[in-house]
């Protein structure tokens, strides 16, 4: 089991005293980083409503491969508030063939003209191994039909969907443009009646019953990125089943050395689950390898 120090390591850049290098990264002795690590939660392009410090691609790529990231599977902060979903998706698969640790993962809007066409793109013409969902911030809700004709479709050409919960806290949004957290409470009769769908909640802050609710539902799965506390991630492991907690930091919009120090941080996991956490359910749940 390694120790806090072991995880917080060295300062990574003068001036940024609150970076920390990671677990994986190498030892004094150069050994290989002891786990490889994939972020299912990251986004590219500016946020709508302010500067985040690493909305540049080639920036976040590099602040992910200084904190050992090996893979990030990115969706786009264009696609909350554009009309143009394909526009959206190509600048994104674009971007993502620049930095092999990108994964694109496009966006789908439901309130839109043409959203099968959009998705068909994301599989056909992108090869996105997932779609990710803003359902607060599109208007529409989970037990909406077209969410249940999106996820059949998405589930029989074996791709995953993630749903957003939430991108932003609500007290410190803007006062015009106020979004509530996504109402999961349909979510597991959906996921439920469909044995093969892949769904990811991200950013959530779920708390019982409804946590219980999700996690007694096979093909629902989680992120770690607005867990609360240092005991958080442990907490959310042992709640719900094997296998079904994904490291994610909603990076840009949330400084990445936080979850990876909140992974950490408790000790608690021993380094089969850290190491599950960290890379091993995201490989399984994206199909990489076999459940």
């Amino acid at each position: 089991m390694m120790n806090r120090r072991d995880v917080l390591g060295l300062a990574i850049a003068a001036g940024a005293a609150s970076a920390v290098r990671p677990a994986t990264a190498r030892s004094e002795g150069n050994e290989a980083p002891r786990f490889r690590i994939v972020d299912s939660n990251v986004s590219l392009f500016r946020w709508p409503f302010h500067r985040l410090p690493l909305d540049d691609p080639d920036l976040l790529v590099k602040k992910l491969r200084s904190l050992g990231i090996a893979q990030a599977w990115a969706g786009s902060f264009e696609g909350l508030l554009h009309r143009d979903l394909a526009g959206v998706n190509r600048r994104l698969a674009e971007a993502c063939r620049r930095h092999p640790e990108l994964i694109p993962i496009g966006s789908i809007n439901l309130e839109l003209p043409g959203w099968e066409q959009d998705l068909t793109s994301c599989i056909t013409e992108h090869s996105m191994p997932g779609v990710r969902l803003h359902p607060n911030y599109h208007g529409y809700t989970l037990d909406d039909p077209r969410f249940v004709s999106l996820l059949k479709s998405a589930t029989k050409a074996g791709r995953f969907v993630q749903i957003a919960s939430a991108m932003e806290d609500v007290r410190t949004q803007h006062n015009l443009v106020r979004v509530p957290d996504v109402d999961l409470a349909p979510l597991p009769e959906i996921v439920a009646g469909l044995s093969e769908a892949r769904v990811q909640i991200l950013n959530h802050r779920l708390r019982s019953p409804l946590l219980d609710q999700l996690a007694k539902t096979p093909g629902v799965y989680f992120d770690t990125a607005r867990v609360d506390s240092t005991d958080g991630v442990p907490k959310l492991v042992d709640a719900v089943p094997p296998g079904r907690v994904l490291f994610g930091t909603h990076a840009p919009f949330l400084v990445p050395e936080a979850a990876l120090i909140r992974v950490h941080e408790s000790g608690v996991l021993d380094d089969s689950r850290l190491n599950a956490v960290l890379a091993g359910n995201a490989d399984r749940f994206s199909g990489k390898l076999k459940a």
